[in-house]
């Protein structure tokens, strides 16, 4: 009896010491060393990564607000480095096992390193909240279910463990605003190299994790999205919706689709979706702490000046002229499959660059250990929002020689509206189920 009441204290304090908040000692680094967000405030001992001053808050010239195209504030900056096959082994420490794998496989893939610009910049109400959380957020259910006293700030400015890390990702900032996308594109470039669009539509994103003044929001709910496909003809008129909710145990994903040629709804998970979303139950996600790597950052040019198929899609892999890479410092998670379960891939690694989480490197392991796939989330600050804006994101399967091109937006495609309760969502929910019992 005493060996079973001294093991359950034991397993009792493992348990609190794993997901309990920071304490107050260690949370006077926001604002000091680090900024409200946990980012380090300095820069690295040469420079090339350098102090974070605030973010880049100041619209260049040109800039019209509403617009949907925010100007490059650096369309002038040549490459500083240029990596490609003859020196990739030179920069190895700082590259993922997919950019070495796709430099060392297509000599016309390079890496164009540009100078790095910490360039994120959020609103005061979110970093208060923020550092309100790092002594009072924590996880629940073993780290799969997040406190909603946590609402309006990032989760874990000081993450303790892998699990804190992913639900920054998960609920990165990207305004409290709807974002409405209305031309996002998404393309499948094939092993003989041919584009083939595979989707053109229109989306709202509903972050209702930082909608803490309206009263309609759930305060269990992390995000919803809606989208109605436009593009190709033969699937316009698709509809999806999602919603991620705080708790993925006891409210898990809700997810549909509707599909008119089939008139019936579906269900579909994805669990890739920027990276990574939805509940984290079938890996164990360890820290593995920080590291410098060079990651897509600042790629205004990417997303507004590189359209596809014509300028940014090569056969092999994405134009490299059209890419913009930094040197950032990242967190590193390492993802391994638990006992027991069932998954495509062994083990996943994810790169967060640590000013805005949606930035990121992404390699993915199948059940030998071999490379499977690559993916690279870029990121575009909305500097007139405060909103440190990630989506556009290509993913390289290197079983099959092909690759992805998703969230493509055209020029003018982004508009932030008002918050207002998403009723396109809830009336092509009513669509569905209508058309599901007929």
């Amino acid at each position: 009896m005493k060996h079973h009441a001294l093991a359950s204290a034991l397993a009792l304090a493992l348990s609190t010491s794993a997901y309990a908040a920071v304490s107050a000692d260690e949370a006077k680094q926001l604002g000091t060393t680090l900024t409200d967000f946990g980012a380090i405030k300095a820069g690295n001992a040469d420079g090339s990564i350098p102090a974070y001053t605030g973010g880049l808050t100041k619209a260049p010239a040109g800039f019209k607000p509403d617009s949907g195209y925010w100007v490059d504030p650096f369309k002038d900056e040549k490459p500083i480095l240029r990596i490609d096959a003859k020196n990739v082994d030179q920069y190895a420490a700082k590259l993922s096992d997919g950019q070495k794998a796709l430099l060392k496989k297509f000599p016309t893939y390079v890496l164009n390193i540009y100078p790095a610009h910490r360039t994120a910049a959020f609103p005061d109400k979110m970093l208060k909240a923020t550092v309100r959380n790092a002594t009072g957020c924590k996880t629940l259910k073993e780290g799969l279910a997040l406190d909603t006293a946590c609402r309006g700030g990032l989760p874990f400015p000081i993450p303790k463990n892998g699990y804190e890390v992913m639900w920054n990702q998960i609920l990165r900032y990207q305004g409290d605003t709807n974002i409405t996308t209305t031309s996002s594109r998404s393309w499948v470039i094939d092993s003989s190299g041919k584009p083939t669009i595979t989707a053109q539509q229109q989306t709202t994103s509903d972050f209702t994790y930082y909608q803490t003044d309206l009263a309609d929001r759930d305060p269990k709910m992390a995000w919803r999205v809606f989208s109605v496909t436009t593009a190709p003809a033969r699937k316009a008129g698709e509809m999806t919706g999602l919603t991620d909710f705080l708790d993925a145990v006891d409210q898990p994903r809700k997810a549909w689709s509707y599909t008119p040629g089939q008139r019936r709804g579906g269900v579909t998970l994805f669990d890739e979706l920027f990276v990574f979303s939805g509940k984290m139950d079938r890996f164990d996600f360890k820290l593995m702490g920080k590291k410098e790597m060079y990651i897509q950052s600042n790629a205004y040019k990417n997303v507004y000046d590189c359209p596809a198929p014509d300028k940014a899609l090569l056969a092999s892999h994405v134009n490299p002229e059209c890419e913009r890479w930094e040197l950032r410092r990242v967190w590193v998670v390492e993802a391994t499959l638990k006992p027991g379960q069932r998954h495509v891939y062994s083990k996943r690694i994810y790169y967060f660059d640590e000013d805005q989480t949606g930035a990121a490197n992404y390699d993915a392991y199948d059940q030998n250990g071999a490379l499977y796939r690559a993916m690279f989330q870029s990121s575009t600050p909305m500097y007139d929002k405060n909103i440190p804006y990630s989506s556009k994101n290509v993913i390289y399967d290197f079983n099959k020689g092909m690759y992805a091109y998703l969230n493509d937006v055209t020029v003018g495609g982004f508009k932030a509206t008002a918050t207002a309760p998403a009723e396109r969502e809830l009336a092509a929910e009513a669509i569905v189920a209508r058309e599901t019992q007929r």
